[in-house]
């Protein structure tokens, strides 16, 4: 589909229809960026394609997935492959959901409202952004897709209550803070491209609060931004916590010491990430952490992470270092990008194709299957 509103025009290149891929011959998620980069203006591209600094860990995201070497398990049956997964009392046809990412409407013309049918679509859970092109009320009432919300804490605390309680009264079921970026990280991309939303996009959650709050991106004098505010602490979890009913997960952690802390808190949940390479540079890996911190952690909270998660062989691999689930991010705004909805799903169906596929044959039929004993202990990395 080509998009001829203004609006479009400015994020997305015009393309051929005749020469468009068909989806079902788009065989891997990495596929969807080249496509997409295709149809996106530079500043589109790199926004969500780019990192902070030399994007060391943003490569190393991806590189670290494929550095772990599958055990597999022969002569099981695996006749029948099972890929729920329950969490906080909600069950999930597979454990892969849809990562927050900001500024939809740059990849797509109708923006969020078209994620939310994406992900409705292919069953998957969205954690809509705060920083969303669309309302969270808009967002509810697109699909009836089931949403999580992710909220970064604003100098305006009575803001951010009002906004922890909009996403609860819309139905959301889960609020993700995020803890790891008090102030937006030194991306070259975005400053090279002088990255801003075009007229007619805003951070709509943040509507009526001016346009340093609903429009500034890039920081011009400091390196604080209008918005985040870095005071937040340790002990402002339970002042949030305190403000909903739902679950309130922690986005960001990479330490098992942090994760002790805010399981001390009260959190009910942990979403291991180093923001996709997008906050601090040269920090490891998510696949590189993800043991450490599923060691401290127990089993005491239910643990997820996201970061250069592509491959079906990858969400198979963070199972068994102990995630409960997978979050995507880039592939599915590329997948929005090259066909809406229509995008968004058939990148699920890839991913748990593969997922399905990369569990029969290690010999897990059901993810409560899946253990450690799925990677290859003492063998020497990156020798495939």
């Amino acid at each position: 589909m080509i998009h001829r509103d203004p609006l479009a025009a400015a994020t997305l290149q015009e393309t051929d229809p005749s020469q468009a891929l068909p989806l079902q011959r788009i065989a891997s998620l990495i596929e969807f960026e080249a496509l997409a980069r295709k149809r996106l203006t530079s500043m589109a591209y790199d926004h969500v394609a780019g990192g902070v600094g030399n994007e060391v860990t943003l490569r190393a995201n991806i590189e670290a997935w494929d550095r772990i070497p599958l055990r597999p398990r022969t002569l099981v049956d695996v006749s029948q492959i099972d890929t729920r997964v329950r969490l906080f009392d909600q069950e999930l046809e597979h454990p892969i959901l849809l990562a927050p990412t900001a500024y939809h409407g740059l990849y797509h013309s109708e923006g969020e409202l078209e994620t939310v049918r994406g992900a409705a679509a292919s069953r998957s859970t969205l954690v809509a952004s705060s920083y969303a092109t669309r309302t969270i009320e808009e967002m509810a009432q697109a699909a009836p897709a089931p949403l999580w919300f992710q909220l970064y804490v604003e100098r305006d605390r009575e803001f951010t209550r009002d906004l922890a309680r909009r996403a609860e009264a819309a139905g959301c079921r889960a609020l993700c803070v995020t803890v790891d970026q008090p102030l937006r990280g030194y991306r070259d991309r975005d400053i090279r491209n002088a990255f801003a939303l075009p007229s007619g996009l805003e951070r709509a959650n943040l509507r009526g609060l001016g346009e340093a709050m609903s429009r500034q991106v890039l920081v011009k004098d400091s390196i604080y931004s209008a918005a985040h505010d870095p005071a937040f602490t340790l002990q402002d979890l339970q002042w949030l916590r305190s403000l909903i009913q739902i679950p309130l997960l922690v986005k960001g952690i990479m330490t098992p010491e942090t994760a002790e802390e805010v399981i001390q808190a009260g959190v009910a949940g942990i979403i291991v990430s180093n923001h996709g390479g997008r906050s601090l540079d040269t920090v490891p890996a998510t696949a590189e952490v993800l043991p450490i911190i599923a060691d401290q952690v127990a089993g005491r909270v239910p643990l997820l992470v996201d970061g250069g998660i592509r491959r079906g062989t990858d969400v198979l691999k963070a199972l068994a270092l102990g995630a409960q689930a997978v979050l995507i991010g880039r592939s599915y705004v590329y997948a929005l990008a090259v066909a809406g909805a229509a995008g968004i799903s058939r990148a699920i169906e890839i991913i748990t194709t593969e997922l399905k596929m990369a569990m029969a044959l290690s010999g897990r039929p059901t993810v409560t299957s899946i253990d450690r004993d799925v990677i290859w202990a003492g063998l020497p990395r990156g020798r495939m």
